[in-house]
C-alpha cells in the first residue's frame, strides 16, 4: 500500500510517500510544493492540485492522509489552509482515493505517545523511524512524513479493532 501524506498550506504544502506493507514502512519520497506568493490564490491552488496529481500517478498512491488543522487566532490563515485542504480533497476524489484526516494531537500521540510533543520531537521520531541522517527539512515535509506515518499506525489499529469486533460478533452468533 502506498500512502501520500500531506501537510496543507498555500505557500508551502508538505508531502511524503510511504510504502506500508506487512507492518513495515518505507519512506519513498518527501518534499514540499512551493507556490509563488506574488500569484493569485487560484493560480497557487492550481499548482498544488497539479503537483499532487503528478505524485499520485507517479507513485500509484492508494490512500491519502492529511492534517486536519485547527486555528483559533488568524482567520486569514484558516481560510488559506482550508482552500488548500479543499484542493487536496478534490485531488483525492478525482483519483478515486480515500482520504483520512488526523489532527496534530493525533499525529503527535501516534509518533511520540505524547499529545503536547514539540515539533522537533516529532521530527526526531520520523528520523529515527526511517534511520535518516537528519530530520526532513523543511518542517512541512517532516510534518507530511509524520502524517503518513500516523496513518500507517492507525490503519493497523483500525484493522485489528475491526477484526476483533467481527470475531466477537461471530462468536456471539454461534
Amino acid at each position: 500500500m502506498i500512502i501520500l501524506g500531506v501537510d496543507p498550506g498555500t505557500a508551502t504544502t508538505g508531502y511524503s510517500i510511504i510504502k506500508n506493507e506487512k507492518g513495515k514502512q518505507e519512506l519513498l519520497d518527501f518534499g514540499v510544493i512551493l507556490t509563488d506568493k506574488s500569484k493569485k490564490s487560484e493560480i497557487r491552488l492550481k499548482v498544488i492540485y497539479e503537483r499532487l496529481n503528478k505524485l499520485i500517478k507517479k507513485w500509484r498512491v492508494d490512500e491519502i492522509s492529511v492534517e486536519l488543522v485547527f486555528f483559533n487566532t488568524n482567520a486569514k490563515t484558516v481560510l488559506a489552509v482550508g482552500e488548500s485542504r479543499g484542493v487536496i480533497k478534490l485531488s483525492a476524489a478525482k483519483n478515486n482515493l480515500p482520504i483520512f484526516e488526523y489532527t496534530p494531537l493525533q499525529v503527535k500521540i501516534a509518533l511520540t505517545g505524547y499529545g503536547r510533543a514539540e515539533k522537533n520531537q516529532v521530527g526526531k521520531m520520523v528520523q529515527k523511524t526511517f534511520k535518516l541522517k537528519s530530520v526532513p527539512k523543511p518542517d512541512d515535509a517532516a510534518d507530511a512524513v509524520a502524517i503518513a506515518l500516523c496513518h500507517c499506525y492507525s490503519r493497523k489499529l483500525m484493522k485489528s479493532s475491526v477484526l476483533t469486533s467481527f470475531r466477537a460478533c461471530l462468536r456471539s452468533q454461534a
